[in-house]
């Protein structure tokens, strides 16, 4: 799946657009993914994560 964090597994939310009239019309929250060079077992790999994780230092970067 293309938007889904490798760490967490968040994945894309639907909902509604609601405008001033309450017109609802269906809308998709994607979180928001990095692609960033991790070390993981010992060695680096290319990983996709949402930026919680990155933030919350889930992640070690690989230097």
């Amino acid at each position: 799946m293309a938007f889904s964090c490798d760490l967490c597994q968040k994945k894309p939310k639907s909902g509604n657009n609601v405008s001033h009239a309450n017109n609802k019309t269906k809308r998709v929250f994607n979180p928001n993914i990095q692609t960033v060079r991790a070390v993981i077992d010992g060695a680096n790999k290319k990983i996709r994560v949402c930026t919680r994780c990155l933030r919350s230092g889930l992640v070690k970067k690989a230097v």
